[in-house]
């Protein structure tokens, strides 16, 4: 869409359609399709789909205790007297979170770590929330720490390093792996997911 994209559409349309071609998974068809359909939409749409974003980006942040993505200094899911302190699922990404729970069988609390360790990225322990999660497990209600890492080279040192830091405090647990090597939860069907969280095993 580069170069040749004012040429063939009007300026602000070219731009529009090079913004929605930035977003992940979008190609150059469905940015084209995203930008016509916006237009032929009424003002107030528009204005309500913009406002969203804005509000989106300036209100969502990250809960203090587990890392969620949250618009409260602590999330719904901190905040649930319903949740089970004792447990506690490790994850690398909030979008982990939410396909953990579209499964409906956990009820424990989460730990975001806000990646995975990767020296090749520049991405060491202290980049990420190892530090809390360790104080979180160390305290006396705490049972049970999942990790429920993707079973990558990068998920499996994350997943390593973890649990010889948790050891000491709690019990560590990591799911089963009816995932595939390499696999991404997020991209796990919920009877996969729900599966591995019921066989997982502890840390060697």
């Amino acid at each position: 869409m580069h170069g040749g994209t004012a040429t063939v559409y009007t300026r602000p349309l070219a731009r529009l359609i090079e913004q929605f071609q930035r977003l992940p998974g979008i190609g150059p068809k469905t940015a084209q399709r995203l930008a016509l359909h916006i237009l032929k939409r009424p003002d107030s749409d528009v204005h309500e789909l913009a406002q969203a974003l804005l509000d989106a980006k300036r209100q969502v942040g990250y809960c203090k205790q587990c890392f969620h993505l949250s618009a409260e200094e602590v999330c719904d899911i901190c905040r649930s007297p319903s949740r089970d302190i004792g447990t506690i699922c490790v994850v690398a990404d909030s979008r982990d979170v939410i396909a953990i729970e579209k499964t409906r069988e956990y009820q424990g609390k989460y730990h975001v770590l806000g990646g995975l360790i990767s020296p090749m990225d520049g991405i060491g322990p202290e980049q990420l929330h190892i530090t809390p999660l360790v104080k979180r497990a160390s305290q006396e209600e705490v049972q049970e720490v999942i990790l429920a890492i993707s079973p990558s080279v990068e998920g499996e040192t994350t997943t390593l390093y973890i649990g010889q830091l948790l050891k000491p405090f709690t019990k560590v647990t990591r799911i089963a792996f009816g995932l595939p090597m390499g696999g991404d939860l997020e991209y796990a069907d919920e009877v996969t997911l729900a599966r591995a969280l019921e066989g997982r095993r502890e840390l060697d």
